[in-house]
C-alpha cells in the first residue's frame, strides 16, 4: 500500500489534478490540514474513509498514522495545500517513511503563487523586464532561513518576489525590501486566492502594508512584489516571433 502526497491546490475544489481528485477517491484514509485544505475537497474521500485533520498534531503523530495505515493494507491521501514541492513539510514526512519502509508517491497542485498571479491576471515573467521569479519566506515564528536567503539579499536582484507565509510580517517585508525595490515599486498580496472570500490588494511597497491591516489579513496569503505587476509596453515574447528559428 502506499502514501499518495497530493497538492490539493490554492483552494478551489476544482483546481485540484483529476489525479488527485481519483487518488482521494481511491484511498479509505486521509489526512489533511483543516486549517488549509477546504472541506470541499475532502467530498471525494469514500464511504467511511478515516479523515484525520494534522492542524493540531506533530510530526510524529502524523507519521504514525501515516504507518499505521500502511501496516493495516490500506492507501493513505495525504493532502498538503498548493503544491507539496515548496514550503509542505512533505521532505521530512518522506525521510521517515523511507526510515519505516513504507512506500509513497507524490501529485503535484496548483500552486499558490500561481492562483495569486492568475487572481491579479498578471504573468510573473515578462520579456525585458523580469525573467526571474524567486519564492521564498521569512523566519519568524518558523524554521531560520539559511545564510545568504535574507530578503536583503534576495531583493538584490530586483527579480520578481513571491513570499509565503509572511503577510503577518508586512511592515518588516517592507523596510527589508525597499532599499532595492524603491518604495514606489508595485506590490501586491492576495489572500484565499481561488476561494469565495478571495481579496487582491494592489499597491506599491509604500502602501501595501497600510492595505494589509486595513483588511484585516494574517494568514493564507502571498506577497508579490515586482515591476512585472504594472508592466506596459514591453517587447514581446522571441517564442512567437517570425524571427525565430524554426
Amino acid at each position: 500500500m502506499t502514501v499518495h502526497f497530493i497538492g490539493a491546490g490554492p483552494g478551489a475544489a476544482d483546481l485540484m489534478t483529476v489525479r488527485g481528485r481519483d487518488l482521494v477517491a481511491a484511498s479509505p484514509v486521509c489526512l489533511y490540514a483543516g486549517s488549509l485544505v477546504p472541506p470541499e475537497v475532502l467530498e471525494w474521500c469514500p464511504p467511511g474513509a478515516r479523515r484525520v485533520d494534522t492542524a493540531r498534531m506533530v510530526l510524529d503523530d502524523i507519521v504514525a498514522e501515516l504507518v499505521d495505515a500502511h501496516a493495516r493494507g490500506l492507501d493513505v491521501a495525504r493532502l498538503h495545500s498548493g503544491d507539496p514541492s515548496v514550503f509542505s513539510a512533505m521532505a521530512e514526512q518522506m525521510r521517515r517513511l523511507d526510515a519505516a519502509g513504507v512506500p509513497y508517491d507524490v501529485t503535484p497542485g496548483v500552486p499558490a503563487f500561481a492562483a495569486a498571479a492568475a487572481a491579479l491576471g498578471r504573468e510573473l515573467t515578462v520579456p525585458e523586464v523580469a525573467q526571474t521569479v524567486v519564492l521564498t519566506r521569512t523566519s519568524a515564528r518558523a524554521t531560520r532561513m539559511p545564510p545568504g536567503e535574507d530578503l536583503a539579499t534576495l531583493g538584490r536582484s530586483r527579480a520578481t518576489l513571491v513570499l509565503h507565509l509572511a503577510v503577518q510580517r508586512i511592515d518588516a517585508v517592507v523596510g527589508e525590501l525597499v532599499p532595492n525595490y524603491g518604495a514606489d515599486c508595485p506590490a501586491a498580496v492576495v489572500a484565499r486566492a481561488s476561494r469565495p472570500d478571495e481579496v487582491v490588494l494592489r499597491g506599491t511597497l509604500a502602501d501595501i502594508a497600510a492595505q494589509v491591516h486595513e483588511a484585516g489579513i494574517t494568514r493564507t496569503a502571498v506577497i508579490i512584489v515586482g515591476s512585472v505587476l504594472t508592466a506596459e509596453g514591453f517587447t514581446d515574447s522571441h517564442l512567437y516571433s517570425p524571427a525565430r528559428c524554426r
